[in-house]
């Protein structure tokens, strides 16, 4: 009675134990059956966040995984090797360093968003343009590889032959730089902590930071930095790529893009 009942006791707990395996090997199927790399400009963190999100609800079996930094940073890693699916670039130079390293075929380069400067402040007394000039203002922006800081530049450099400002309002602004920052993320950082006065970057990050003032650009001196985005050749998920690629243009894509403040408008009709 004893033996009988010992295994009892033990085929019980084998069925037991059996039902305790069965529903993780069920739930095996959900998880993501692939990680993709995505290099992205660091001003589109926000945007590609909630687009990846968005994506992987009707992609469940795929995960996206970005990095986020300056693009001549992230270009120059892949020029090196680093793998990854997608690349998106905040401006052309940046793409074209990553087209001549062979990594990106030139004819799958899209323009897919753009954007414009503006300037933060977190001081009263940068209370316009004219102001950034004021001797004792602190100023920061992106360094020169930097695509908002070459913007930043083209636009200085188009204020000193617009006579309503001139030369000496460019050579004003430069003498307050007090660092050249290696993404537009921290040259508004520097403002929002306080530890520069104003600093000029992309609209779509201002609208990121509510506590800062934001003072306009004229549009005729403004610069429209183009987004784009291409497939890595030697990429390892090129379905997966197409994909988002294709989710990005769509209306679903668009609305994430423009509610965070990008213009679709520059970039060629896909319907």
């Amino acid at each position: 009675m004893k033996y009988n009942a010992l295994c009892i006791f033990l085929l019980c707990l084998t069925l037991f134990c059996a039902g305790c395996v069965a529903p993780l090997g069920g739930q095996s199927g959900d998880l993501p059956s692939q990680e993709v790399a995505v290099f992205a400009a660091a001003s589109l963190t926000e945007v590609f966040t909630a687009a990846g999100a968005a994506f992987e609800q009707n992609h469940p079996q795929t995960a996206l995984t970005f990095n986020f930094a300056g693009s001549q940073q992230l270009a120059s890693q892949l020029a090196e090797g680093a793998p990854a699916a997608l690349f998106a670039s905040a401006d052309q130079r940046q793409m074209d360093a990553v087209v001549s390293a062979g990594r990106i075929a030139p004819a799958s380069v899209v323009l897919f968003a753009c954007n414009r400067l503006v300037v933060v402040s977190s001081s009263e007394s940068v209370a316009s343009l004219r102001d950034l000039t004021a001797p004792g203002v602190k100023l920061v922006i992106g360094a020169q590889a930097v695509p908002v800081g070459a913007y930043t530049l083209a636009f200085l450099t188009a204020a000193a032959a617009d006579p309503a400002y001139g030369e000496p309002f460019r050579s004003g602004v430069l003498a307050n730089i007090v660092s050249y920052e290696q993404s537009v993320r921290a040259v508004l950082s520097k403002v929002r902590l306080g530890e520069a006065d104003a600093g000029i970057v992309y609209a779509t990050d201002a609208q990121t930071a509510p506590e800062v003032a934001v003072l306009e650009i004229p549009a005729h001196l403004n610069q429209l930095a183009g987004y784009q985005i291409a497939p890595l050749s030697d990429g390892s998920s090129p379905e997966v790529a197409a994909q988002f690629l294709d989710f990005l243009r769509s209306p679903e894509g668009e609305q994430t893009l423009t509610d965070a403040g990008f213009s679709i408008a520059c970039a060629p009709a896909t319907r």
